[in-house]
């Protein structure tokens, strides 16, 4: 009997110490999105929890009540009370200090801005919803030293380090998995991207090639999709303007038991805007799984699927420009894509020093057009030109991909070290056509320009192009971060890729094999001189094969005809010196950045009297100037941000031409067209203590003058833009508005002209003053939220 009341005596003592362990979540209190990492402390008690990937950590309580102190790297410290063993969810707050900002795009895994040796800056959940963008590029643009120009309907160029313009030298990213595979490079990617589930963006300036490749030259671009939320969360809202744009749009997340899920989408339309022939249609939908086998190991899914179609007004002439008549040459251009990515990550945590994870990957991408920019009209009479006419092209670029990333870390307590290595594997198949359309042109009475083109008759037997590749590309990458001394930190790393390509060339019938291959270094060091400063140094190298449009394009004027299949890749040797500093308890944040990237066999188009292009890729190009980023945050009531670059882009010694009798054999000492000397944007917002839950801001954007052509001879004057935002949340209702242009300034974001004394400028206008207005149902479920 007595071993009885000893057994039932203990099973309680076990059943109520049970009872008396807590669980927890802390997640960010803007996203609601978990964050793993995070330390729990039992004050008075020599116990300590870490948050696993979910958020989620245990604690033992033996007493009714206790004090938790809460830290997590990128959020202000919490301390609370815990009564009566209550289930606890804990949002954190995103820290201000940008010295503890922390970023994952620098080596695949997540680590402190302040110990990163690159010029990187993240753009916040909190900034993005703010923005309210009808378009990516409202987002980005926020980000010092860069640019990214809008070619209407979320069609658009970038500018990182490099002129503005389509070069094919960023890598974009979602989740740290490229968008589109090596060598199909598109410069307007970006269209595919569902604004509404980006939860951060974060931009590194200048070569990343030694972890993630060729073409990550001028910079990448990585967007941290949503993740599932520990509380219930939902919002649904409409987004629409003066000129004809509405969006609908939607999100929802939550976690049960080990399973999450966040799902996302936008719908947008436009028709009968300030442009003629822009209307467009897109539509994208996100979805992201995640399944936690335990506090160490976890499965990781995100799918991803868009169409999209616009009409391609094109550009203008200045006298269309300058009159602000912006009707369209050509109502039968458009640009149309069919995009589906998914990828499969398994994540696991050997211990608190060494993880690792494999991701599965797989894109497929229908990129279809009958563009406006190949549109090709000569206005010289002769026995060979009928200036009455003209041609263009439909085209179409495919591709499918498969592949891996597998990368593991491991922590060493010598010289407080950590190692990075990974390997990739991405093959592609890739099958582009394009054939030739005969135009009427329908000229002005002075018979100088085209008023309006028209479709004579498709001619698909006339091929442009026309081409299957099979792209294997093989990597392998390490990175090396140590500590010789306290608050030196040094990152030595690099990259061996090859890009192996199997061709068919349809045009001329004739089959090979090209192959790229180069080993990508970099080598950085940081240095904090106290806990509120520090400086960094850098050297690093890019790599970037051409792409296979530019390889099996016809070269003008060839017979019979030739291809560029000798075209040299290109790299870059980035040399840049920055560093950072905050006042004031953290109130004031500056950084600043001054780099040099001498260019090598950089491809570049030199534009023909016809409009049509050549490809040249042998020179030198230099690239050199000074990021700056401002941050002030005297209170919780302001915020001032100013950020932008002043920067040379310049040919130094770059032969186009073989010809005597051209007036340039050599660009040497011109600087590149489409380079501003100084852009910035700076932003002041402002929320009223006195009216809780309100906010406004205005923007400058600002671009100096910059060349339209190569030789120099003709430039644009720049522009100035100011933009107005203000919102009001009313319980789970949030209303908004944003004046876009408020001066209604003319403005184009991008202005070209060929080299010749003949050629005309043409200009892509930017939008008019715009009005836009949205309304927002926000909803979190009724966890207890301390």
């Amino acid at each position: 009997m007595k071993f009885y009341l000893i057994l039932v005596w203990y099973i309680l003592t076990m059943l109520n110490t049970y009872a008396q362990d807590l669980s927890g979540i802390v997640y960010e209190e803007f996203t609601k999105t978990p964050i793993s990492g995070a330390i729990i402390k039992v004050k008075d008690q020599n116990q300590i929890s870490f948050t696993d990937a979910q958020g989620t950590f245990f604690i033992k309580n033996s007493k009714d009540s206790m004090n938790l102190f809460i830290t997590a790297l990128g959020y202000e410290n919490k301390e609370f009370l815990v009564k009566n063993n209550q289930p606890i969810y804990i949002a954190l707050k995103q820290n201000s200090d940008n010295l503890n900002e922390v970023v994952v795009t620098a080596n695949r895994e997540a680590s402190l801005r302040s110990q990163t040796p690159m010029a990187i800056s993240k753009l916040s959940a909190k900034l993005i919803d703010e923005t309210k963008a009808n378009q990516v590029f409202e987002i980005i643009n926020k980000t010092p030293g860069v640019i990214m120009p809008s070619y209407n309907n979320e069609q658009h160029g970038m500018s990182i380090r490099q002129p503005m313009g389509t070069s094919a030298y960023y890598l974009y990213l979602e989740d740290g998995v490229p968008i589109r595979p090596l060598g199909v490079f598109n410069h307007n990617a970006l269209l595919e991207v569902n604004q509404f589930v980006i939860n951060s963006i974060e931009v590194v300036k200048g070569p990343v090639s030694s972890i993630y490749g060729p073409e990550a030259v001028g910079g990448a671009i990585n967007f941290i999709m949503q993740r599932p939320t520990p509380v219930p969360t939902a919002k649904v809202g409409v987004q629409f303007d003066n000129w004809g744009f509405r969006r609908i749009q939607f999100g929802a997340g939550a976690q049960i038991k080990k399973f999450g899920f966040y799902i996302g989408g936008l719908s947008s339309k436009q028709t009968n805007s300030w442009m003629a022939s822009s209307d467009y249609d897109k539509t994208s939908v996100n979805a992201r799984l995640e399944y936690n086998f335990n506090s160490k190991t976890r499965l990781v899914g995100n799918f991803i699927y868009g169409t999209y179609y616009s009409q391609m007004a094109g550009s203008v002439d200045s006298t269309m420009f300058y009159s602000r008549n912006y009707v369209s040459t050509s109502d039968f251009t458009y640009r149309k894509s069919d995009a589906y990515r998914s990828r499969l990550t398994l994540e696991h945590d050997w211990n608190s020093h060494s993880k690792s994870f494999i991701t599965l990957f797989q894109r497929s991408n229908k990129h279809g057009q009958n563009p406006s920019y190949a549109i090709r009209w000569n206005s010289v009479p002769s026995a060979t030109n009928d200036p009455t006419k003209a041609r263009g092209e439909i085209n179409s670029n495919d591709f499918e991909s498969y592949g891996f990333i597998a990368q593991h870390s491991q922590k060493f307590n010598f010289l407080n070290a950590k190692l990075l290595t990974g390997a990739v594997l991405d093959l592609t198949q890739n099958t582009y056509w394009s054939y030739l359309i005969d135009l009427n042109a329908q000229l002005d009475p002075s018979n100088r320009f085209v008023e309006k083109y028209s479709i004579a008759r498709e001619r698909p037997e006339f091929q442009i192009a026309n081409y299957n590749g099979d792209i294997k590309n093989y990597a392998t990458y390490f990175q090396y971060d140590f500590e010789p001394v306290n608050k030196l930190r040094f990152s030595v790393g690099g990259r061996y890729d090859v890009m192996d390509l199997d061709y068919i060339n349809n045009v001329n019938t004739t089959s090979g094999n090209i192959t790229y291959q180069r080993f990508t270094p970099k080598i950085g060091v940081t240095y904090e001189i106290d806990k509120n400063k520090g400086v960094y140094a850098n050297f690093s190298q890019g790599f970037s094969p051409p792409s296979l449009t530019s390889i099996f394009r016809p070269r003008p004027n060839t017979n019979p005809v030739e291809f560029y299949t000798n075209l040299s890749p290109a790299y870059f040797n980035n040399y840049e010196l920055g560093g950072w500093i905050s006042f004031l308890n953290n109130k004031l944040y500056l950084d600043i950045t001054a780099y040099q990237m001498d260019g090598r066999n950089e491809l570049l188009s030199i534009r023909q009297a016809d409009n049509s292009f050549d490809f040249q890729s042998a020179g030198k190009t230099l690239h050199r100037g000074l990021e700056f980023g401002f941050n002030a945050k005297p209170s919780e009531e302001y915020w001032f941000r100013f950020g932008g670059t002043t920067a040379i882009h310049r040919f130094e010694d770059f032969k186009i031409s073989d010809r005597p009798n051209d007036p340039f054999q050599n660009l040497a000492g011109f600087e590149m067209p489409s380079s501003p000397r100084w852009t910035w944007n700076s932003e002041f917002t402002y929320y009223p203590k006195w009216f809780k839950n309100f906010r406004t801001s205005i923007e400058w954007q600002y671009l100096s003058s910059w060349y339209q052509n190569q030789i120099n001879t003709v430039k644009y004057e720049g522009y100035h833009l100011l933009n107005y935002r203000v919102g009001y949340k009313w319980k789970s209702i949030e209303l908004y508005a944003n004046i876009m242009n408020i001066t209604n300034e003319l403005f184009a974001n991008s202005v070209s002209r060929g080299n010749n004394l003949t050629d005309r400028s043409t200009f892509n206008p930017g939008a008019p003053r715009t009005f836009v207005m949205g309304i927002q149902y926000n909803f979190t479920g009724n966890n207890k939220i301390n």
